[in-house]
């Protein structure tokens, strides 16, 4: 099944939200108009964020043009590979086993825990003091 139009696909980690769209091209990936390693700065998030590619042999198959928002860069670069994964299930039904199997289409569900009272964060006290 060879895709014609444009997919559209969401991904989230953490405080992190990607939207993507995905076009049969050469393989180029732009995230907030700049290249991934332009972006995330860091090889490996790229590599991260290319892992779907990798395993679907899809490398230079698709055009991706993706736009994140929110949280820090590793939470966005997951929720971009996210976004990549959805896509290419929406283009391909087959790939699906292989992207499950690799862990690729399981949104992270860790989010921040909430303060409690009493204390200085989620889990930090204050310091104690006997006398």
């Amino acid at each position: 099944m060879e895709v014609k139009e444009r997919i559209y696909a969401t991904g989230k980690r953490k405080e992190s939200q990607a939207r993507l769209w995905m076009e049969p091209g050469k393989g180029r990936i732009e995230v907030n108009g700049k290249s991934p390693l332009e972006y995330f700065g860091r090889s490996n998030l790229v590599m991260q964020v290319q892992r779907p590619l990798e395993v679907t042999n899809t490398l230079r198959a698709y055009d991706f043009l993706g736009r994140v928002k929110g949280g820090g860069i590793s939470g966005q670069a997951g929720a971009l590979r996210l976004a990549i994964a959805r896509a290419l299930v929406k283009a391909n039904e087959d790939y699906r086993p292989i992207l499950r199997r690799e862990g690729l289409l399981t949104r992270d569900p860790r989010i921040k825990e909430r303060k409690k009272y009493g204390l200085a964060k989620a889990r930090k006290r204050y310091q104690f003091s006997k006398r």
